[in-house]
């Protein structure tokens, strides 16, 4: 109980330890609540006292601030018055001795005028523009006549020599112009290898020449560059046409290019003509392949990002050549029409077809469209033209009327003429076929070809027949279509002209030569052999007659020296006559000579077998049996040799 009662004490003790405690806390709370009170009145009254202490600082700060940005400013400013400075002192040195920096202070004072453009706050930024400007201008202006000195420096008409080593091996000429054909035979033999001339040049490689140095060709460019930037493509396109149109006509020039206009091409004789056209082919090959593609090189480098500007230059630099070389294949294309000019013109057109492709990808864009269709017009036109001389070709075979004499019943020049101009044509099979494809008419070319060469042999016979019946003797009529068919048949043999007409027209055309041949024995040796017939000999009245027994039994002596009389006139007639025609083949000459023989040298030796000794028994005898076989053998060696005899020989 007293443990309890003390326990209770001590609790009462403590509560009251407690309560004495946060009355304590109590008074010292109210106490600071009172002094933070009084701070903050305090406070208060400082940050008022401050308050324009501080403005004042914001301010100072701020001027600060805009002084070290205007400073900044004025450095910017500065700096590009000393650029421009930098840029005008180079600029009033000109270009000449340093191209490089020159354009670099072009592009520094662009920079300039681009920055016060910009900076339209300075005060003064309009009168710097207008003298920067000012400044600019003559800036280009010294550019354009660096551009145009340095343009005409490194701009040299190009050698024929240095032409020449760019094309292939094949092309390259031997000596003497690229045009020397050489005489019309010499022109021949060059069609012979046509077809496989052209096979190698399809993978032939042409090196166009280095027109302008390479080391030079970024400065030109830099300076075309700038001149555009400002403005001046106008100023650019003229210098450029002038100094680079002179020199690719002086080039060509010094190749040989004429300036012809159809009235000179009119007035030409053919063989000059024809020269010139074959250097106006080798001068097209040249012209497109090595010179106008150098140019175009030229081109695309100068002014490499402005397409459009690089087609109107090139376009502009060539257009004068172009026109040149199109001009004189038009005159030949227009001029009168002549036979002799179809191969030349299928040369023409072939080059022309040649060199299509690439006149399609050399004279690209818009600004070449009127080359381009020129050179298109050409080639056609020229289709055409040759196409109507094929035409005419036939119609003046079949009406040729030379006076031409062939008094040896040889091969008549028309002939060989006509066979020639036929073995040209299939050195030509894969130009005419092109040529057939601009007229398309369905059929196939090869047929086309085949068909038009029948024609042209049919028209020659039929001119042949004709000009046969000039002869009086019928038996040289015959020897001169004998000799001309079997030329024709013994050139179609040989030549690609077969394959294309057929063996039916060259078995059908040895008939004919053969039929000829007869006709020629018969109207030739028919007489003659009834001399050497034992018909009429038989005595039926006076004159002596002798009776041997034998098969002269009852021949009159007079009617056989008679017989032998007249064989001997007609043979030395025939001989003197037939000794100055000509058969020029020697296989037929002898095969008609063997024929002859055939017939003849068996009656005469069975004649004078039957009657010689008839003769030889009486008078004279040599008189009348004047030749053994053996001569008339030996004579009718010499027959179809084309001398010209004044007596026979015995």
């Amino acid at each position: 109980m007293g443990i309890a009662v003390a326990g209770m004490d001590s609790l009462s003790d403590k509560a009251a330890m407690t309560r004495e405690a946060l009355q304590k806390s109590q008074t010292i709370t109210d106490s600071v609540v009172t002094i933070l009170g009084s701070f903050d009145s305090r406070l208060s009254a400082l940050e008022t006292a401050m308050r324009p202490t501080q403005i004042r600082t914001h301010a100072i700060r701020k001027a600060h601030e805009n002084i070290d940005k205007s400073l900044k400013s004025a450095e910017v400013i500065l700096a590009q018055f000393d650029l421009s400075r930098q840029a005008e002192a180079k600029i009033l040195k000109g270009p000449h001795e340093d191209l490089e920096g020159y354009l670099g202070a072009i592009d520094q004072l662009r920079s300039n005028i681009r920055f016060f453009s910009g900076n339209k706050n300075f005060r003064n930024s309009d009168g710097v523009i207008n003298e920067a400007n000012t400044l600019l201008a003559k800036a280009i202006s010294k550019l354009e006549d660096e551009f145009k000195q340095r343009l005409n420096s490194y701009s040299k008409p190009i050698e024929p020599d240095r032409l020449f080593d760019g094309l292939p091996n094949a092309l390259r000429p031997s000596s003497g112009s690229p045009g020397n054909h050489g005489d019309a035979g010499g022109k021949a033999t060059s069609h012979s290898h046509s077809e496989h001339q052209n096979i190698d040049l399809e993978t032939a490689v042409y090196t166009p020449p280095t027109l302008i140095p390479p080391r030079i060709m970024p400065l030109l460019h830099d300076l075309a560059k700038q001149m555009v930037r400002a403005g001046h493509q106008q100023q650019l396109l003229r210098i450029y046409k002038e100094t680079r149109s002179l020199v690719l006509e002086e080039s060509l020039q010094k190749l040989g290019v004429e300036k012809l206009s159809k009235d000179d091409v009119q007035k030409m004789q053919w063989e000059v003509l024809e020269a010139k056209i074959g250097n106006w082919i080798h001068f097209m090959r040249i012209a497109v392949k090595l010179l106008f593609a150098g140019e175009r090189k030229v081109c695309d480098q100068m002014f490499e990002g402005f397409d459009s500007l690089s087609d109107q230059c090139f376009a502009e630099v060539t257009a004068s050549s172009v026109s040149v070389l199109l001009s004189f294949g038009e005159a030949i294309a227009r001029s009168k029409r002549s036979p002799e000019k179809l191969f030349v013109l299928l040369d023409m057109y072939e080059i022309m077809r040649e060199l299509h492709s690439e006149i399609e990808t050399i004279f690209k864009g818009k600004a070449c469209t009127e080359i381009r269709e020129s050179a298109l017009g050409l080639t056609k036109r020229l289709a055409q033209t040759a196409q109507d001389t094929f035409g005419d070709f036939e119609e003046a075979v079949e009406k040729d009327a030379t006076k031409t004499s062939v008094l040896d019943g040889t091969v008549h020049p028309l002939t060989s003429y006509v066979i020639n101009y036929v073995k040209f044509l299939f050195d030509y099979q894969s130009t005419l076929k092109q040529l057939f494809q601009e007229f398309e008419t369905g059929d196939d070319t090869g047929s086309q070809l085949a068909s038009v060469t029948m024609r042209i042999m049919q028209a020659l016979q039929t001119n042949l027949d004709g000009k046969s019946k000039q002869y009086k003797d019928p038996s040289l009529t015959h020897l001169f279509l004998m000799n001309n068919i079997h030329y024709m048949v013994r050139s179609v043999r040989r030549s690609e002209a077969k394959d294309l007409l057929g063996d039916d027209w060259v078995q059908r055309h040895r008939r004919i030569v053969q039929q000829h041949a007869n006709q020629y024995k018969r109207n030739a040796w028919q007489k003659i052999l009834q001399c050497l017939s034992i018909q009429g000999l038989t005595s039926s009245g006076g004159g002596s007659s002798v009776g041997d027994g034998g098969n002269s039994s009852g021949v009159s002596r007079a009617l056989v020296k008679d017989r032998f009389k007249i064989f001997n006139m007609q043979f030395e007639e025939l001989h003197q006559r037939q000794s100055q025609w000509t058969v020029p083949d020697t296989e037929l000459r002898e095969s008609l000579r063997l024929a002859v023989a055939e017939v003849l040298l068996p009656a005469y030796r069975s004649f004078l077998k039957r009657f010689g000794p008839l003769v030889e028994s009486g008078k004279n005898p040599q008189k009348y049996v004047k030749y053994t076989a053996e001569d008339l053998e030996r004579m009718l060696g010499e027959f179809f040799e084309g001398k010209n005899l004044s007596e026979p020989k015995r």
